[in-house]
């Protein structure tokens, strides 16, 4: 790498880190949001408030010409609706999942993307450096230290959290290839959008939520719709144009060890040493995934990123 890509690298990490992080609280909103709504209301309120919010980012940014000017509308739209759908799937099985499993056995499962990823990523020639397999699996273990205390069974709830991890790594792969080629911002409008529509048949149909339900779960929705949906996925787009596939998935795996850490700072709940262990362990594997394997270790096959992609983050930077 050049020193341009070097830094565009270090960007792109720093984004995928931060959004993992904002994930990693929401989580703990996401429990507690649950408490006074139903999964499919929680969903479809939060990605309308997301979409809001985004819609109103596009009116400021028009208005003042930071827009980018070139937008290829047909597959701006194409990839909004794809990725909505797709996110839309993920998010349900997950919030429908947790209704009947433990958070911590939730959060472990849906982290098994960091494996689905790359084997996915071999579909479509985004094969990374040998060495990665190695941070995945120094990951993996340590994310179950911290998630699954005692024997580990899967439940009904179980299987639909581990469907919604597999979803969850095709929209990876698709943000992939569709983040370079269109606007950001747009993309992730049309994203929630689509997201609150699908969500609010079964929200109508299961649910019938109150507003006065609602209005008691509105802190953790606002969470949830600004800083989960405006930010986090914005950041995971914007970095994902820097940062390849499998690698990305490592560097958003910490949100489990955020969203421990955000419990033992909002709720008070504490940290065994085992937790800690895992904790330890996760970050080593995102430290691990940036080191410059390529150089210590030639891969020739290894997945690049096309070189219209690195040069558009260039110019970005």
């Amino acid at each position: 790498m050049t020193h341009s890509e070097n830094k565009g690298h270090g960007i792109g990490a720093t984004m995928l880190l931060s959004a993992s992080l904002i994930w990693g609280v929401a989580f703990v909103a996401q429990s507690a949001g649950m408490e006074h709504v139903g999964p499919y209301t929680f969903t479809a309120v939060r990605s309308a408030l997301a979409a809001l919010g985004l819609g109103i980012l596009i009116l400021i940014f028009d208005r003042t010409g930071i827009s980018p000017k070139n937008t290829d509308r047909k597959t701006l739209w194409k990839a909004g609706i794809i990725l909505g759908v797709v996110l839309a799937v993920a998010s349900n099985l997950q919030q429908v999942g947790l209704v009947t499993t433990s958070a911590g056995k939730a959060g472990f499962i849906t982290s098994l993307y960091i494996v689905f990823v790359p084997v996915l990523g071999l579909f479509v020639k985004r094969k990374p450096h040998f060495m990665i397999w190695g941070s995945v699996a120094v990951a993996l273990i340590g994310l179950y230290f911290l998630s699954i205390q005692g024997n580990f069974s899967m439940e009904k709830g179980d299987v639909l959290v581990l469907i919604s991890a597999v979803v969850f790594s095709l929209q990876i792969l698709l943000v992939d290839h569709y983040a370079p080629k269109v606007d950001i911002i747009r993309l992730n409008c049309i994203q929630f959008a689509v997201i609150a529509l699908l969500s609010a048949v079964p929200m109508m149909l299961f649910e019938q939520p109150k507003v006065s339900a609602v209005s008691e779960a509105w802190v953790t929705i606002l969470y949830a719709g600004l800083f989960s949906g405006c930010g986090a996925y914005t950041l995971q787009m914007l970095g994902q144009r820097r940062v390849e596939p499998a690698t990305a998935s490592l560097l958003l795996s910490p949100e489990n060890v955020f969203a421990a850490l955000a419990g033992w700072a909002i709720l008070g709940q504490t940290l065994s040493a085992r937790e800690m262990l895992g904790c330890a362990l996760v970050f080593i594997a995102v430290v691990s995934s940036q080191l410059p394997w390529g150089k210590l270790f030639p891969n020739k096959s290894a997945a690049k990123i096309p070189a219209a992609e690195e040069t558009q983050a260039v110019q970005e930077n």
